[in-house]
């Protein structure tokens, strides 16, 4: 009879470990696409002396469930606290952390683009492959909202302080549905705020929250109810942004009457008459102007 060796579970194991590792945070994987987009918005990355250092990600303890999703995709030993304090919003904030510790692990998610330190201008969409889809909806489930307005419109919106996460969302969702978006920092705080209603909130939630997918579940809740939403009988959808073409403002000068300048471009009379006042007070170049 052949001995048993004991390291032999020793070894498996270890042999076990090396092959999760190697797939760990392979952007490719959707799991890990959304994991890494919710850790960039959400997420910490500290450096201590030495080796030392942690990834930590605190969010309210409502949404715990998701940390423990990240800690079963995670192969390397981390652990989830909670704790309650005093913050500008509540007297009695109770949240959970996700902290990870390994040097490996933290070197991997840092080379993947979540800098040391302070980050909120600093993230970028990944630059090797990745599930966008996933990632965005991480971004969204991070630092973003989706749901019904108090009138009852549909809306999916972020807010991030990174120009290239706000515009690779604008870039991404327009393939989606169509609508063009473009970002400018707000005068208060110096943020965008990206926000989609109507059907292009709709079509953003139902492809970003497919079924099965990892995510909030209250979020993933709040997007599958805008499946059944219809526009109300009466409210007409916004009419697209239209630029104005030479041939169009030369017609307008020559008619001089924005009323019926609308009806051979149609437009709408309000817009012909704040462009004809544009043309004429010289805030746009009259046509053939040098």
């Amino acid at each position: 009879m052949a001995e048993h060796d004991p390291n032999a579970l020793a070894l498996f194991d270890a042999g076990l470990l090396a092959r999760r590792t190697s797939g760990f945070m392979d952007l490719t994987d959707p799991d890990y696409s959304y994991m890494f987009g919710f850790i960039q918005a959400d997420g910490h990355l500290a450096a201590g002396t030495g080796r030392k250092g942690r990834l930590t990600v605190e969010i309210n303890v409502r949404d715990i469930a998701i940390l423990r999703e990240f800690q079963q995709l995670t192969p390397y030993n981390s652990s989830i606290t909670e704790r309650v304090r005093a913050t500008n919003f509540s007297s009695s904030h109770h949240s959970a952390t996700w902290t990870l510790c390994s040097l490996e692990a933290r070197t991997m998610i840092n080379e993947l683009g979540i800098p040391y330190g302070h980050k909120s201008r600093r993230i970028k969409p990944p630059r090797v492959d990745f599930s966008p889809r996933d990632y965005l909806r991480g971004v969204i489930d991070a630092d973003g909202s989706i749901g019904l307005t108090g009138q009852g419109f549909p809306f999916v919106s972020l807010t991030t302080a990174s120009t290239a996460v706000g515009a690779y969302l604008c870039f991404y969702a327009k393939k989606v549905t169509g609508t063009r978006r473009t970002i400018a920092r707000n005068s208060r705080d110096g943020v965008y705020n990206v926000l989609y209603t109507m059907e292009a909130a709709v079509m953003l939630a139902e492809h970003f929250y497919y079924p099965g997918c990892l995510a909030l579940p209250r979020k993933q809740t709040s997007a599958t109810s805008l499946s059944a939403w219809q526009r109300p009988p009466g409210l007409r959808p916004r009419a697209k942004n239209r630029r104005w073409k030479p041939w169009e403002d030369e017609l307008l000068l020559r008619s001089d009457d924005p009323a019926a300048a609308a009806v051979e471009l149609e437009r709408t009379a309000a817009s012909c008459s704040v462009r004809l006042w544009r043309l004429k007070s010289g805030q746009v170049p009259a046509p053939g102007a040098s």
